[in-house]
């Protein structure tokens, strides 16, 4: 009796471990790190991204929107007439819904937006949108920040920043994510229309994405892959 024959297994194979140059900066290679493929190199799930991106957003919505109903519209809450005898319809005040400058029936009222996700699927959502970013070569290593804070001119910090990003290549908009930032470094970034600081311990999708360059220190770099490794 023949024996019976295995089928070869088809389990994806995990990718290599990728690389990259680590920028001092001049915009000089000091060296190269050895990225995590769990974190940035995992198949990407765009509807988990999607999903993330969205919770991010209503949790920044203001929900302070209102209408007046008819409690609360300018008005008197007088009978216009009558209820019976007149011939007209039965009318109990003026500022009735149907009428003209009347109150709004079901209307907006201030409301909290935000809702919870899963941690495990935030950071599932992290490592896909990671990877789509490496993958389109947005991802940049810098190895240190040097922002000092001036003496006398405070405002020099944003042209410190600038000049920094200049030299590095940067251009558009740029996430920079550091380990512990420091207060010049965010006032530097505070005051410069496409530049956001975010600690390692902050990262989101959506700042992940919506960048041009996602330049992150070198120790912030340990930092995050020590928090996605699944």
């Amino acid at each position: 009796m023949a024996e019976k024959q295995t089928k070869p297994s088809r389990a994806p194979q995990a990718e290599a471990a990728p690389t990259l140059p680590v920028f001092d900066t001049d915009n000089k290679a000091v060296g190269s790190v050895t990225l995590a493929a769990d974190v940035f190199a995992t198949r990407v799930n765009e509807h988990l991204i999607y999903e993330a991106v969205k919770q991010y957003r209503a949790g920044a919505r203001a929900g302070t929107h209102m209408t007046k109903n008819r409690a609360l519209v300018s008005g008197s809450g007088r009978k216009p007439w009558r209820q019976k005898g007149t011939g007209r319809a039965r009318v109990g005040e003026t500022r009735t819904p149907l009428w003209r400058h009347g109150g709004t029936v079901f209307g907006p009222v201030p409301r909290d937006y935000s809702y919870s996700m899963p941690k495990k699927a935030r950071a599932a959502a992290l490592r896909s949108a990671l990877s789509q970013r490496l993958r389109e070569g947005a991802v940049k290593v810098v190895d240190a920040l040097p922002i000092e804070m001036p003496a006398q001119k405070p405002l020099k910090l944003t042209h410190q920043l600038a000049g920094l990003l200049g030299r590095l290549g940067v251009e558009g908009r740029a996430t920079i994510v550091v380990h512990e930032p420091s207060a010049a470094l965010m006032l530097a970034g505070r005051n410069h229309p496409a530049v956001r600081i975010v600690p390692d311990t902050h990262l989101t999708v959506y700042d992940v994405l919506d960048c041009n360059t996602l330049l992150v220190q070198r120790d912030a770099l340990a930092r995050l892959e020590e928090r996605l490794l699944p």
